[in-house]
């Protein structure tokens, strides 16, 4: 899959210890420079009364804080259109909200903001755009399942499996992550994707793997430094590899011995991954603006951390296996793993 970020074993134990505090410290930067010049440009946001949203049920929760994160989204339906039109982006956020509130039975808009394949940029909670001008607080959405106090999240028209976005969609894109960015001095590190928090595809291969290029034009549009976090591989159904064969090493670890150890993500594999979820209690999340891409089996951001154990070298044992394949003793490399998130692992290992 595109996107994937290298694994370093020589920066293994540096990465872990330096990015929380670099992390911290781009984002008092980023407050100090938004104090000492002017505050960025707000683009244009069309509100819910501009588009005819339907009111909420009822009133929407207002978090006493910034968030911590803004999280870049993809609606898989309504599609990749060519109509570009305002009228199509007013349509798709009616659209969106009738199947937040209808289908899956929310108060609103799950996300804060939209942003149609023409570039037009709608408000999607409601007060979203009020409370963002405040730049103190944020409206609670429902985008990023376990995280919806911590972000806040914008909704890209389309499927980015495959293709990329439009040029004026990755304008309008950029522009408004940069003015939350200034906004709320969020540091670049915090620009991130659905799957970066959960098992999900959104927001696409492609839009995903563009993530880097975003934290780099808003760090360009403000100022301020750019600074690309370390993130989960996403693995998927009829992957193969190493970092499957050590997935398949940590489930097996977990007592899930039907798997077998032999770098495929087959239906075995997709299995342990989903009892591990059930049995976790961790709910599947789809690409929440329209239909799934059939995502059951998927293992990401919110389940790799429970598979992450400490290995003794030499002991045989499943765990010490997925060790070796990571430091490269069996011979291969892991290219895709972030090493700060691996670092209980290899702990007792290097």
């Amino acid at each position: 899959m595109a996107g994937r970020p290298g694994f370093d074993r020589r920066s293994l134990f540096k990465g872990g210890l330096t990015l929380t505090a670099a992390t911290a410290l781009a984002g008092l930067a980023g407050h100090s420079a938004a104090a000492a010049r002017a505050r960025y440009p707000a683009p244009l946001i069309y509100s819910t009364d501009d588009w005819g949203a339907r009111p909420p049920r009822r009133p929407v929760t207002v978090e006493n804080h910034r968030p911590t994160y803004i999280v870049v989204h993809h609606t898989v339906d309504p599609g990749n259109t060519e109509d570009f039109s305002r009228e199509r982006a007013f349509w798709m956020s009616r659209a969106i909200q009738n199947f937040h509130m209808d289908t899956r039975g929310w108060i609103d808009s799950g996300q804060q903001f939209t942003n149609s394949r023409g570039g037009y940029l709608t408000e999607g909670r409601h007060r979203s755009l009020e409370i963002l001008r405040g730049g103190t607080r944020h409206v609670q959405g429902a985008n990023v399942g376990g995280h919806n106090s911590q972000v806040i999240g914008i909704e890209n028209e389309g499927l980015y499996v495959d293709v990329d976005v439009p040029q004026a969609l990755w304008d309008s894109l950029v522009r408004m992550v940069a003015y939350m960015a200034d906004q709320y001095g969020v540091s670049t590190a915090n620009i991130k994707g659905h799957r970066d928090f959960n098992s999900t595809q959104c927001p696409g291969d492609v839009l995903y793997a563009r993530l880097p290029e975003l934290r780099r034009a808003v760090a360009g549009e403000l100022d301020i430094p750019v600074l690309d976090p370390p993130e989960w591989p996403l693995l998927s159904p009829g992957d193969t590899g190493s970092a499957v064969l050590v997935a398949q090493h940590l489930l097996r670890a977990r007592g899930a011995r039907e798997v077998q150890a032999d770098g495929v993500f087959g239906p075995a594999t997709a299995a342990a991954v989903d009892r591990l979820a059930r049995t976790a209690g961790v709910a599947r999340h789809t690409c929440h603006a329209g239909a799934h891409l059939g995502e059951q089996g998927l293992l990401g951001a919110d389940l790799w951390p429970l598979l992450v154990t400490t290995a003794a070298p030499g002991t045989g044992s499943e765990a010490a296996r997925a060790a070796a394949v990571l430091t490269g003793t069996t011979g291969t490399r892991v290219t895709s793993i972030p090493a700060p998130a691996w670092k209980p692992l290899l702990a007792r290992v290097l």
